[in-house]
């Protein structure tokens, strides 16, 4: 590396270690007319003057370069150049070099200006005879010294920086210790990186507080500190582990800002003296030549930090986008990560659920809470992590305990003291909060700092998207889930093939009366029909209700679609393909009897009627508590969601529709298929008894007003009445089809009650069939459920008091019967033929297809409530 000063004429440049010039043509030249950093291949032979520029020239080898560095003054002025033979440099080696540039710049000014000065008071001296020949030595001692410590001055470091400065000034003074306490405006924080000749482990930081320091600071005068300020001298011996007696304190002026930048401190003069005026001038004129190195180098400083912070971010983002597949062990990473990048003793991860307005954490330091009575859950309005949910902003507390939103109740019992915190809401990309953080205690400082606020909020920005991707992400796992069982269930026994199409289709579409001729008549039992004809008949009321010709239904595509949906059906006792058949005929009733069209839209008499027949697909024989309390993978899916069957069975209704060949909705519009579908889900859903007594108090207000067709409101709860009207439909019939109902619906009940037993469980009572005793769960039933339903039904569409009179009069016959049930559960043949020996009076006699419906293998009867 060889320096070159340019020569006053601007002919040439000079180097005097070797004495040598350089031409300013060729690559030089090029710098003189735009002084950046250059880089070449090397100097042309004709500049090549003296034998130190040899190993400059071209050509060199492959792996190396010259840099061309110039020194510019405040005009961009070239003053010097230095030239570099090293290997190619990347963009921060670049960047520290135009820094050092910067630095040399400044350190000429500075000797510029010195000698200027110099020989201005030399001659002022001399002129009025004030100055001795020693007292001319004295100042030129001096000046050779600071500029020995500003040839120093080149270190990229803060800290060894300052040493060299601390060093100087700790000489200079004759004290036995000095210190920089670099002052921060943002923060008002005073930092100490070194004192005496040792560059501390850990910065030593305090606040700038309301006594001397801050009169430093703000008047920017020098203070001399004799043993009298006892305060000063306490606080500073605790911080700098070393006594105080004596102290001259400088400030150091910024000469960009004029701002206070940093104090200068010497402690403890020598020899018993005390600091003196010429000790303040001495410090004040050390720092005239060495404060913008000192500004430069922790603005440089700064930069490197900021640009750590920025790359530990970007590693941060790396580490969480690997856990998007678990959200617990994601929020523990988070945790993690939010403590080192802050240095916070402690972190807590607060998740946002808005449907309860709470804010739960189930994530700590220690580790994961598996046990939800363990759980941490405060309200989404209170306290320091619910003001940060509401309001969306940073909150940073300095001290805790004074703060009116911090409880001490949970430091009282868990000895943990709290000093500062630092809350900050992480959100996703719609700037919603999803959730909150808590930093407690900064380690290194005594409080969390304006840099970590905006780390924080870096940080918050990576927290929120791999919280937001990862909840997304166990949405798709859940999916994955939901298709993996469809398909499991259709691959297994929802086969369909050619010969079952072309067989159904082979007769055409009947009318009803084909089928049977009181087959649109109330009191007609679809039970009385054998299985095999069941599609003909469903086919039919298709037709019939207008739904093939209005939406252009293919008869093929239907026809696959009721096969499919039929072979979803397990075989339970009760609830099987028979009920669905049964269900979707009393929906069929409503319509031709009631008029429905009066009171719904095509469109939700269609979704009512597709749902009737697709309400318990895939039900398994077992309720919704079952799947809950056996852990099955359906309680795994949607236990969160509440209705597990009922969710499921609309699972399986959209896993058929989207099967090639089966969605016999192809030919809606956009607009309607999604109406369609969003009716299908809410009336399924509808299906389960703790909807239905969710909604009674609003049903019964409906009656008392009157149905309005113009209220959206009125047409979702009508929908809702229907399908539960639907789903109890078995009891509107005759007695005898009642009663054989109750075998098949008991016996299912009764199945379950030995698994539950199994399983070391206790089930309820009406599962068990040592303990159900039947005719009083059946009036009970009757009376709770079946009765409001139908009297709801009869208040709202006239024409429906038969069906209201047929549930009181079957009720009224298991009043009538029930001396004659000795026994608890069902007799050992699983039948209760022995009821029907005798009518109760006013029991309504039984049609013909009331007795075909006993005689028929598939008879059962809808869930009743208890079911869930």
């Amino acid at each position: 590396m060889l320096v070159y000063i340019l020569d006053p004429a601007g002919t040439c440049f000079r180097c005097h270690d070797p004495l040598h010039s350089l031409p300013t043509d060729g690559p030089i030249g090029d710098v003189l007319e735009k002084p950046v950093l250059t880089e070449c291949d090397g100097l042309p032979a004709h500049t090549i003057l003296h034998p130190a520029l040899t190993p400059l020239a071209v050509p060199l080898p492959p792996d190396k370069i010259v840099e061309i560095l110039p020194v510019v003054d405040s005009n961009n002025a070239v003053l010097l150049v230095v030239l570099m033979r090293c290997s190619p440099l990347n963009t921060i080696e670049k960047a520290s070099l135009v820094t050092v540039a910067k630095s040399i710049s400044v350190c000429c000014k500075r000797v510029h200006n010195m000698v200027l000065t110099a020989s201005s008071q030399a001659s002022v001296a001399k002129g009025q005879n004030l100055v001795s020949h020693d007292d001319g030595e004295t100042f030129s001692y001096m000046d050779r010294k600071i500029l020995q410590l500003c040839a120093e001055l080149s270190d990229l470091d803060a800290a060894s920086l300052q040493l060299k400065v601390i060093q100087y000034l700790q000489r200079e003074t004759d004290s036995s210790c000095c210190c920089l306490l670099l002052f921060s405006e943002e923060t008002q924080l005073l930092s100490c990186q070194v004192v005496g000749d040792k560059i501390l482990e850990e910065d030593i930081s305090f606040p700038l507080g309301s006594g001397l320091m801050e009169k430093l600071v703000e008047e920017k005068t020098s203070a001399f500190l004799v043993d009298t300020d006892n305060d000063v001298q306490q606080m500073l011996s605790s911080q700098l582990d070393f006594p105080v007696h004596s102290m001259l304190c400088v400030p150091v002026l910024s000469r960009a800002t004029g701002q206070v930048v940093a104090l200068a401190c010497a402690f403890n003069k020598l020899h018993g003296q005390s600091f003196s005026q010429e000790d303040e001038k001495m410090i004040q004129h050390c720092f005239c030549y060495t404060s913008t190195v000192l500004t430069s180098t922790l603005a440089f400083q700064k930069e490197q930090k900021l640009k750590l912070e920025c790359q530990a971010l970007l590693q941060v983002a790396k580490n969480l986008f690997t856990h998007l597949d678990d959200v617990t062990v994601l929020l523990y990473e988070i945790i993690q990560e939010a403590r080192n990048l802050s240095n916070a003793e402690s972190c807590s991860i607060f998740l946002l659920e808005r449907g309860r307005q709470e804010l739960v954490a189930k994530v700590f330091d220690g580790g994961v809470v598996d046990d939800e009575s363990y759980e941490v859950r405060i309200p989404a309005n209170q306290g320091i992590a619910g003001h940060v949910a509401t309001t969306g902003q940073v909150l940073n507390i300095k001290d805790a305990y004074s703060h009116p939103l911090f409880y001490r109740g949970v430091d009282d019992s868990t000895g943990f003291h709290t000093r500062n915190i630092l809350c900050f809401p992480i959100k996703d990309e719609n700037e919603e909060v999803i959730g909150v953080a808590e930093l407690c205690n900064k380690i290194n400082g005594p409080w969390f700092s304006k840099f970590d606020e905006d780390l924080a909020t870096a940080f918050s920005i990576y927290c929120g998207i791999s919280i937001a991707h990862s909840l997304l992400y166990k949405k798709v796992f859940e999916a994955q889930h939901r298709s993996k069982l469809s398909n499991e269930m259709m691959m297994y026994h929802m086969k369909v093939s050619y010969d079952e199409i072309t067989k159904v289709l082979s007769e055409g579409v009947v009318t009803p009366t084909a089928i049977h001729s009181d087959f649109a008549e109330l009191h007609y039992t679809p039970r009385s029909l054998p299985d095999e004809r069941t599609l003909p008949a469903v086919l039919s009321m298709f037709a019939d209700m207008g739904f093939i010709s209005k939406y252009k239904l293919d008869t093929n595509t239907l026809t696959w679609w009721c096969l499919m949906v039929k072979k979803g059906y397990r075989d339970p006792p009760y609830h099987n393909w028979m009920h669905a058949y049964s269900v979707s005929h009393f929906c069929y009733l409503l319509d031709k009897n009631l008029d429905l069209s009066k009171y719904l839209d095509d469109i939700e008499i269609f979704a009512l009627f597709t749902s009737c027949l697709c309400h318990d697909l895939d039900h398994r024989g077992t309720n919704n508590s079952f799947q809950v309390d056996s852990q099955s993978v359906l309680a795994a899916l949607y236990s969160s969601e509440g209705s597990v069957m009922e969710r499921h069975h609309f699972a399986q209704a959209m896993a058929i529709i989207n099967t090639e060949g089966c969605n016999i909705f192809e030919n809606f519009s956009r607009k309607e298929y999604q109406r369609m579908l969003d009716l299908m889900r809410d009336i399924i859903l509808a299906t389960d008894l703790a909807h239905h007594l969710r909604i009674l108090k609003d049903l019964r207000t409906m009656a008392d007003m009157g149905y309005n067709k113009h209220n959206p409101e009125h047409h979702n709860l009508l929908l809702c009445l229907l399908m539960t009207s639907s789903d109890l439909s078995d009891q509107t019939k005759g007695w005898k089809t009642t009663r054989k109902i109750a075998e098949l619906i008991y016996k299912e009940f009764f199945s379950q009650g030995d698994l539950e037993k199994a399983m070391g469980n206790r089930p309820s009572e009406m599962m068990d069939r040592e303990k159900a005793y039947i005719p009083e769960l059946q009036i009970s039933f009757m009376e709770h459920i079946a009765m409001p339903v139908y009297r709801l039904l009869k208040d709202l569409l006239p024409g429906a008091s038969e069906l209201y009179e047929r549930v009181s009069a079957n009720r009224d016959h298991w009043a009538h019967v029930s001396h004659k049930f000795t026994i608890r559960g069902l007799p050992s043949d699983n039948s209760l033929d022995f009821l029907d020996e005798d009518a109760g009076p006013g029991q309504i006699a039984p049609t013909e297809s009331d007795t075909e419906a006993i005689n028929s293998n598939g008879l059962e009867r809808e869930r009743s409530p208890e079911e869930g």
